[in-house]
């Protein structure tokens, strides 16, 4: 389902997704609503994410029984590409987690899984828009959002914000501003 059919059935998932009873804990956590846009991206065919979200099986079915009832949609299955620099990733962002909420830890997996996709990110995770990845980032990761002040394309920024960690650094340019590929690090996008 391509277009513009595919965002109604989308919309219609990610509303069934969230008139399941969940536990009183995930109602109020704003991380539902962003998993079941997740979820429904992925049931719509969006997203590189594999089946359970890259949380593993035993995580994946305690997220959906605490968070939509233990009731899956079903997406299709997918092999995302190992990448050499999940545990780095993870460890970045389990490092600047907000300390708020158990499920920021499931967003750490998820995003650094979500890395080996080819598109941008937001688009990875089976979410809408950027917005989305966005609100993900400032709910579960707040210091590594506000880092990222200059719009930087989120995933481009979660690479140089792990590489400069391990003192590589991968713009040519002394300062961003001057490097020819700024307007595709930095800005909107589509």
């Amino acid at each position: 389902m391509n277009g513009p059919e595919r965002l109604p059935y989308r919309s219609l998932l990610f509303a069934e997704l969230l008139v399941k009873p969940a536990s009183a804990a995930a109602t109020s956590d704003p991380n539902r609503s962003l998993l079941a846009s997740m979820l429904a991206g992925q049931s719509a065919g969006e997203g590189c994410l594999p089946a359970h979200l890259g949380l593993g099986s035993v995580r994946y079915a305690q997220m959906l029984s605490e968070y939509f009832h233990g009731d899956p949609l079903h997406g299709t299955e997918r092999n995302a590409d190992d990448i050499p620099e999940f545990a780095d990733l993870q460890k970045l962002l389990i490092e600047h987690r907000a300390g708020e909420r158990d499920s920021e830890c499931w967003m750490a997996d998820i995003v650094a899984s979500a890395c080996a996709g080819a598109d941008h990110l937001w688009q990875d995770l089976g979410l809408t828009c950027r917005d989305e990845l966005t609100r993900l980032m400032w709910v579960n990761f707040p210091a590594l959002a506000q880092e990222n002040n200059a719009d930087m394309k989120w995933k481009k920024f979660l690479y140089r914000r792990f590489c400069s960690i391990e003192g590589i650094y991968v713009c040519p340019a002394p300062s961003c501003s001057k490097c020819k590929d700024y307007a595709r690090c930095f800005g909107p996008e589509r």
